[in-house]
């Protein structure tokens, strides 16, 4: 698929290799001959992101911004082309710091400007508040020791952010370190121009009150907005809404929204941090550092564990340098005179954290998801390969792409189908069968090399293959339900669905095939008598997905009426009703132990149910979009799931 970038088209997504645009003509080409555009990530103001391929450094992903300023008149145009122009620059020049990403490159082309830069796969502190919820002490101490220095190293030279909050601290996924990012609105300041006015620019709520009423910032202004981000990470509460409610108010009693007990050394911190009056604050990140190197839990963060840097200096700012250095301990030191008291509660805490927090520490480790990218359109169908080395993907960008397990890297992609890639599914010698909005099944090898299957009339929405790769199964919406046979070449046909078929499922001894439709039926197949075995009635809207355990003793089955259904495959008779998902369910799997089974939803959600008691014992978040389909590891350890914001995501299953 090709995105066109012209923002007034309506229609962007160009299926197959076009030159032009079908909608509205514009050229497709890559930018510079050289960045090809994959899809949108969002956008707003005088931008949008798009996430593309550097096909000068082997197709590596980058980011891709363009100015189109969402404002009117010339003056509105002017300041965000100098904004855009500005975020380049200070890319450029804070960029060597390996917590704020690199500019690539920033040009302009067919009369719209482009900035190129470095990608951060992670998720920002918004998307990991929403996640695991309010942030603890701990937390917040963390954050302090891992963002101050970033701070500090964009105001000496002379930036100012500007816009410091939890959408703009991302939590870099390789190694949990926090990157800042969008310099948009980013400040250069000098001596002259302290005292001048500028432009009021940053976001309400976070923003300090010499930010917004004045249009001035300074260092303490982005210290004003990390406090303000503290207080949002540890209480969940909008720092918008407490503004539009109560002015810069409410800073006064920050306390009292609070639902933890913190230290009274945090508590002075923060307090301290959001002043309303700027020279009640810390003027400076030097003055804070100052402050939290007498605080030991400050001290106790094992900042040995992050990557190092030491940003080069100048004369005046390594003068300074070394007269800090002098008067301070080093963060990685504990302080000698702390008392025997605080360093056995300390002691203690870490006893109860090892022994108590096991498992919600690897709750927490599983909700923090792998990501891969790299599909154009919406990921249909994703699979894990028999051996667990591989997951398999297949999209509307017509590609089935392959990815390494572990590492998640892109290892190979297969083209063949000339539209939507619907399902795939895999054997135990890893032969890979797949459906297409072409009306075909293909039938692959790892290498590429593939087998046609035509007799379809319509869209092929479903396919099994059974685990010697001898026969295959077919759900079309021409109504129909195909049976193949490789070893002899025979086909036969089931008509008993009155509507689109949208599932298929073939038992793992080979002896049944299961079928759901949009007629809202379930039917089970004996494939000795080519007959309907049973007809399962209960769901009220389309059947989306079927499953069949690995004993062939259950079935699942899922519907656009937001219930998943267990029967006995055996007799057709319903076991039970699931409920909780928001929105369609669109896939399902057992768990190769058969206790457990995963779902996958447009309410943006992936659900594990226990099976022994039909409650969902853990809901991962973190897909933007529809969630299409889930398949579990042969271990049992391991969840993906494809989805409609074109990622694939890897989870991990708490034990």
């Amino acid at each position: 698929m090709s995105y066109c970038l012209n923002p007034a088209c309506q229609h962007p997504e160009n299926l197959g290799d076009r030159n032009s645009c079908s909608s509205c003509g514009k050229n497709l080409l890559p930018l510079r001959d050289r960045y090809y555009i994959i899809r949108p990530l969002g956008g707003g103001g005088f931008g949008r992101t798009f996430l593309a391929e550097d096909q000068d450094k082997l197709n590596e992903l980058c980011v891709v911004k363009q100015l189109v300023p969402q404002l009117q008149g010339t003056s509105a145009q002017n300041k965000a082309t100098q904004l855009f122009e500005q975020e380049a620059k200070r890319l450029q020049q804070l960029g060597e710091h390996p917590q704020i990403p690199a500019l690539y490159a920033y040009f302009k082309q067919d009369d719209y400007l482009y900035l190129v830069q470095q990608l951060i796969v992670g998720e920002s502190l918004r998307q990991q508040l929403d996640l695991q919820g309010a942030f603890n002490e701990q937390q917040i101490w963390e954050l302090l020791a891992d963002l101050l220095p970033v701070l500090q190293f964009i105001h000496n030279r002379q930036v100012i952010h500007r816009d410091i909050k939890p959408d703009n601290i991302m939590r870099r996924q390789s190694d949990r370190r926090l990157i800042l990012i969008d310099f948009g609105v980013s400040k250069q300041f000098t001596t002259s121009a302290i005292a001048t006015l500028g432009t009021t620019i940053g976001s309400f709520g976070y923003a300090s009150s010499e930010q917004m009423n004045e249009g001035e910032a300074y260092p303490a202004s982005d210290l004003y907005s990390l406090g303000v981000t503290c207080f949002h990470l540890l209480t969940q509460i909008s720092p918008s809404r407490l503004w539009t409610e109560y002015g810069y108010s409410w800073v006064k009693q920050w306390q009292q929204h609070l639902n933890l007990q913190l230290s009274q050394e945090l508590t002075a911190v923060l307090d301290r941090l959001l002043q309303k009056d700027m020279q009640q604050r810390y003027q400076n990140v030097e003055q804070v550092l100052l402050e939290l190197r007498t605080i030991e839990a400050f001290l106790a963060v094992d900042t040995t564990q992050l990557p190092s840097h030491t940003p080069s200096l100048t004369g005046n700012q390594k003068t300074r340098a070394r007269s800090l250095q002098k008067n301070l301990p080093a963060v990685t030191t504990l302080n000698p005179r702390a008392n025997f008291a605080w360093r056995y509660k300390l002691l203690l805490g870490s006893a109860i954290f090892l022994v108590l927090g096991f498992v919600g520490y690897k709750y927490w480790t599983s909700q923090q998801p792998s990501t891969l990218m790299g599909h154009r359109g919406e990921v249909n169908t994703v699979v894990v390969s028999p051996d667990g080395k591989t997951i398999i993907s297949g999209s509307d960008d017509q590609t089935i792409k392959i990815w390494d397990l572990n590492s998640q890297k892109l290892l190979r992609t297969l083209k063949g189908h000339t539209d939507w890639v619907y399902d795939i599914a895999i054997s135990a010698d890893s032969q890979i069968v797949s459906g297409s909005r072409d009306k075909t099944i293909k039938l692959w090898r790892l290498s590429g090399q593939h087998r046609t299957l035509t007799g379809h009339t319509s869209y092929v929405n479903s396919v099994a293959i059974s685990p010697d790769a001898t026969k295959i199964v077919s759900g079309s919406y021409d109504k129909t339900v195909k049976f193949w046979n490789l070893s002899t070449g025979q086909v036969d046909t089931f008509k008993s669905h009155s509507r689109e078929v949208l599932a298929v499922a073939i038992s793992s001894d080979g002896k049944k095939i299961v079928s759901g439709s949009v007629d809202r039926t379930v039917i089970i197949w004996n494939l000795k008598t080519l007959k309907a075995q049973n007809i399962l009635v209960g769901h009220t809207s389309d059947v989306n997905a079927i499953a069949i355990s690995s004993n062939n003793q259950q079935l699942a089955s899922v519907s656009d009426d937001r219930t998943i259904k267990l029967w006995n495959l055996n007799t057709g008779r319903e076991i039970r009703t699931l409920t909780g998902h928001l929105a369609d369910i669109n896939g399902v799997d057992f768990s190769p132990n058969n206790q457990h089974i995963a779902t996958g939803s447009d309410d943006k959600t992936v659900k594990i149910w226990d099976l022994s008691t039909g409650e969902a014992i853990y809901t991962f978040k973190g897909h933007q979009g529809a969630v299409f389909a889930v398949d579990y590891s042969p271990d049992g350890q391991t969840l993906v799931s494809a989805s409609a914001d074109k990622t694939i995501r890897k989870w991990l299953v708490p034990k």
